[in-house]
């Protein structure tokens, strides 16, 4: 329950626009939590079946009752935005799709909570956008580049290839079991609904396969210009993330002149999931201070 009692759920705050930005035409799907003077935009990671909700439901409630306004995308070719084969930088075709949904809703500035693909989205927003972000949070991305110490495609990267070429619930949990440091803490349920979302929109699962035959490098490296990114960064990284190496996070704190870091222990590529009660503290002593 929110702080004013009403119940928060997907279906409630669940809206869509239509945005145009040069030869880009899409409807995009957005939750809108809450009523604040500040906003805070989540951005989504790239696995099959992630949305803006499904990525970040364990911290919606604590930022609304703070007295945020919260607002989570589903980026093109995700959750119930429209499809899309995309040849170019995802980054920046993600950026793009943000700003055309703050022009459309009148949003002039935001936070931004960017979570793997989302994270090197927010990157590229703020690169292309610097005075309509306030701060920046990046968790387990940021395009800082390949890791120096693990071999690259990442043993996580491959099973999500995997996954989006035969979506079975076999492969999601071989995906879900590296995902996160903790397997146990993943139940039948969440298996069930992330197949679910997964299986519901095929055409965005054949489109991610075909946008990775086109442009294998969907995420370029902004690692020289981050430099550029003005916002104080708050970055957090688990220890064990098998996706995208902790190595790379500190290319970001290096690179980001504002910039701080933490590092869970015992924690995959989902911190703000597996470690959901501290990272809520964090973020809003960050936002707040």
């Amino acid at each position: 329950m929110s702080a004013n009692n009403i119940a928060l759920t997907e279906a409630s705050t669940s809206k869509l626009v239509r945005i145009q930005d040069g030869e880009l035409n899409l409807q995009l799907h957005y939750n809108d939590v809450g009523q604040g003077a500040e906003t805070v935009v989540m951005l989504h990671g790239s696995g099959p079946g992630a949305s803006g909700w499904a990525n970040f439901n364990r911290n919606i409630e604590p930022l609304v009752n703070a007295g945020y306004r919260v607002v989570l995308l589903d980026c093109p070719g995700w959750g119930k935005s429209d499809p899309i084969v995309n040849s170019g930088s995802r980054s920046d075709l993600n950026a793009r799709s943000l700003k055309g949904l703050m022009d459309a809703i009148g949003l002039e500035k935001a936070h931004i909570i960017g979570n793997s693909m989302g994270a090197h989205s927010t990157v590229a927003f703020a690169l292309a956008n610097p005075t309509r972000v306030g701060k920046l949070i990046l968790m387990g991305g940021g395009t800082g580049g390949p890791s120096q110490f693990v071999a690259m495609p990442t043993e996580g990267i491959k099973l999500i290839g995997a996954l989006y070429r035969d979506p079975t619930i076999e492969n999601l949990k071989r995906m879900m079991n590296v995902f996160v440091y903790d397997p146990s803490q993943l139940t039948e349920e969440l298996f069930q609904a992330r197949l679910n979302n997964m299986l519901a929109r095929r055409d965005h699962l054949e489109n991610f396969v075909k946008s990775s035959e086109v442009n294998p490098k969907q995420f370029p490296d902004l690692g020289h210009r981050l430099g550029e990114i003005a916002s104080p960064t708050l970055v957090i990284w688990g220890r064990e993330d098998r996706f995208v190496p902790m190595d790379v996070g500190l290319r970001l704190i290096a690179g980001i002149p504002n910039a701080q870091m933490h590092i869970f222990n015992r924690c995959g590529h989902w911190a703000q999931w597996e470690h959901a009660d501290t990272f809520n503290r964090m973020v809003l002593d960050f936002l707040t201070h």
